[in-house]
């Protein structure tokens, strides 16, 4: 693999109007459409999906793929440029997520109307209660014991990531909601419910990491969650009576894709898999995916953490051994060893630290085991972007993700073609600014 000046020497260029830092992964007003239904925190743009859509002079019977599909970025961009498109997902929130926001078979205004007699429903119920959810400074709860998670399930959350009456307004509409179970737009009524609970309804902020702000006491959550309704009702009537390609998406783990999709099936990839950053990606869509029931139990939770890549401390198991895949890989080792070095010079003894260089090794292991199994559901010819970013979490050790994983790729018989630059963005540790960057890779034709 060469280096980044060798790089630049032979064509590989950097794009010189590369947008920096923020702005460049903010979503457009003019993308919000269908993306902003619900959106994960750390989503790549739209605008992309769309570059590289171009770049690749894709034909319209070409199939797309997002192996790391989070909540549909790639999925959606491709339906609305007319291709067929997959997406697989191991976080089960994320994948409900997608599978609903590419889902535009849906009778908008008979959603509309039944949601509004769910609301009304709900309103009277909290009514009732004491509870005026259109004003709700103003409420005053008759004496009764507020509706709550159990104890195991409620210590899955971030503490007071939700205050106990919005809490409890909450598990009101979505008992509520059971009334709608067989309706075909069910999936977006609760998707709408997750949205507002994130953005409107919790404590939660974001910035970049997840935490828990001054709590509110209470809040509106009926209306919070209409609002969420009418955005996607807009949404598909902008669509209303136009054809537009299949779009699936599957829920399992990216490492074992062969098992799940045809071979010889894909003619291109586009995707952001998760950084070697220490962030507990399932942290981020907890109080979603515990409300919502889509994790209840600690156990179900580890199970989904073992279908991820390993990019955090939380996520690694004894009898993990993705780092079987680049121990032949000097650099790699290299950095591991230097973050295990710095750990031991600092007298860093917890737990997590203790894991940083077995982590690092996890994470290219497991890339490298995604990237070999990738390969037989490729058609020869086909042409791969993946969106990755440098890192310095683990004791301000600097991790070249975008560099280790083509070399990584190469060995496994792919085409470097070049790597652009996408952004770069502010390090907390080191307050350097670190590359995010775009690996394009080609699956050779066969001879």
């Amino acid at each position: 693999m060469k280096s980044r000046e060798t790089q630049l020497a032979l064509g590989l260029k950097v794009p010189e109007k590369a947008r920096r830092n923020g702005t460049a992964n903010k979503l457009a007003p003019e993308d919000r459409a269908f993306h902003d239904w619900y959106r994960f925190v750390l989503s790549f743009p739209p605008h992309l999906v769309r570059k590289y859509i171009k770049d690749f002079r894709l034909d319209k019977s070409s199939v797309v793929l997002d192996p790391f599909c989070g909540t549909g970025t790639t999925l959606i961009e491709a339906k609305l440029l007319g291709f067929q498109s997959i997406g697989l997902e191991a976080n089960s929130f994320a994948h409900f997520a997608a599978s609903v926001k590419v889902n535009w078979n849906i009778d908008a205004d008979k959603l509309l109307d039944r949601s509004r007699d769910v609301a009304y429903t709900a309103l009277e119920l909290l009514k009732l209660q004491g509870m005026d959810d259109a004003n709700p400074i103003e409420t005053k709860p008759n004496r009764l014991e507020l509706q709550s998670l159990g104890r195991e399930t409620e210590k899955l959350i971030l503490t007071n990531s939700i205050s106990p009456i919005p809490l409890h307004k909450t598990l009101v509409l979505l008992n509520c909601l059971n009334d709608l179970k067989k309706e075909t737009f069910y999936g977006h009524a609760l998707l709408a419910l997750g949205s507002a609970l994130v953005y409107k309804i919790s404590n939660l902020h974001f910035g970049p990491e997840v935490g828990v702000r001054n709590p509110k006491k209470d809040v509106s959550v009926i209306n919070s969650w209409l609002e969420e309704i009418e955005k996607i009702v807009f949404d598909l009537k902008s669509v209303g009576g136009k054809n537009f390609p299949k779009s699936e998406v599957h829920l399992g783990d990216s490492r074992k894709i062969a098992s799940i999709l045809p071979s010889c099936s894909i003619d291109a990839v586009i995707t952001s898999p998760p950084y070697p950053n220490e962030k507990d990606y399932t942290r981020t869509t907890r109080l979603e995916s515990v409300l919502l029931g889509f994790i209840s139990t600690k156990e179900e939770l580890r199970a989904l953490k073992k279908t991820l890549v390993r990019s955090n401390t939380r996520g690694v198991y004894k009898e993990d051994d993705d780092d079987q895949w680049i121990a032949h890989h000097p650099g790699i080792q290299k950095i591991a060893d230097n973050i295990e070095e710095r750990r031991i010079a600092l007298q860093k003894d917890s737990g997590f630290e203790k894991l940083y260089f077995r982590v690092t090794k996890l994470y290219f292991g497991g890339m490298a085991r995604h990237l070999a199994d990738l390969r037989r559901v490729l058609r020869p010819g086909a042409q791969l972007a993946y969106v990755v970013g440098d890192q310095a979490s683990y004791l301000r050790i600097k991790i070249r993700t975008g560099e280790l994983l083509a070399e990584i790729a190469t060995e496994l018989g792919y085409e470097l073609v070049k790597i652009d630059l996408f952004r770069t963005r502010l390090a907390t540790a080191t307050k350097e600014q670190l590359r995010e960057e775009v690996v394009v890779l080609h699956w050779p034709a066969k001879e």
